[in-house]
């Protein structure tokens, strides 16, 4: 078991956890964390609780530090920066004839690197654009190129189900999705209803597709002949709630029986 704490960072629903390292925090708390980028502020959300390490990825960072001050000032003035850098790349963008669509920026806390996400649709060389965005904020810059899923993450809003994106809460990677987990849990092939908002196959796709997988080892396939309590019939369908799959005899009349 390892204990963690929850933290937010600014623009995201989405919680990460970390190392408290010794240091008593409570909710709704602005604290210091070391992440791969930086320094960078961060609110914590869920206090300080075991977890086992199966639900985690190790190593965790540390906190660092609960934000003082001057911490605080900072990020409030990166704020502004970063608000600031994502008008100047655009305009330069253009300037450069680049068609590039920026979506957020990030300035960590101690200002050593500029990250940009944008969206294109093709392969853009922005080496030019990334050298004048060094020579104006005199850091490191680091351009992202991500896609609709990744747009859906970086954003957020709202699926079919009414709650928030799952890759924009707690999803920490993209789930494999396939066309045939639609087929397996019997699901209309309408993209209006397997599509998210980002335009590709639901990820709740593989949420309940193990289980559909499972339940439907009992049944005799869908194409098959079978004959049940005396009645025979090709298979076209299971009701794997009711526990029944329905036959259609010879003279195309339908006989729904029940699973042994």
């Amino acid at each position: 078991m390892y204990s963690v704490i929850g933290i937010e960072f600014s623009n995201s629903n989405r919680i990460y956890f970390f190392d408290p390292n010794g240091i008593e925090v409570s909710k709704n708390d602005k604290i210091i964390v070391e992440t791969e980028r930086g320094l960078q502020l961060g609110i914590v959300r869920k206090e300080k609780k075991e977890v086992s390490g199966e639900k985690i990825v190790l190593p965790l960072k540390p906190i660092i530090r609960k934000a003082n001050k001057e911490d605080i000032s900072k990020y409030e003035k990166n704020q502004k920066i970063e608000k600031e850098a994502i008008e100047k790349a655009t305009n330069i963008a253009n300037e450069l004839g680049l068609d590039m669509r920026f979506i957020s920026a990030n300035l960590t806390l101690e200002k050593t690197q500029l990250t940009l996400n944008f969206i294109a649709d093709e392969r853009v060389d922005f080496r030019e654009l990334a050298k004048k965005l060094a020579n104006i904020y005199k850091t490191r810059i680091e351009l992202r190129q991500i896609g609709v899923r990744d747009k859906a993450k970086e954003i957020g809003g709202l699926g079919p189900c009414g709650m928030f994106l799952c890759c924009n809460t707690f999803l920490n990677d993209f789930n494999s999705v396939s066309i045939n987990m639609a087929k397996n849990q019997y699901l209309s092939l309408n993209p209006t209803k397997i599509n998210g908002i980002c335009g590709r196959l639901l990820c709740c796709l593989k949420y309940e597709d193990e289980t559909y997988s499972e339940l439907k080892k009992d049944y005799p396939p869908v194409g098959t002949i079978v004959r049940k309590n005396g009645i025979e019939g090709k298979v076209i369908s299971h009701n794997l709630f009711k526990k029944t799959y329905t036959l259609e005899k010879k003279d195309k009349t339908l006989e729904e029986v029940e699973l042994d």
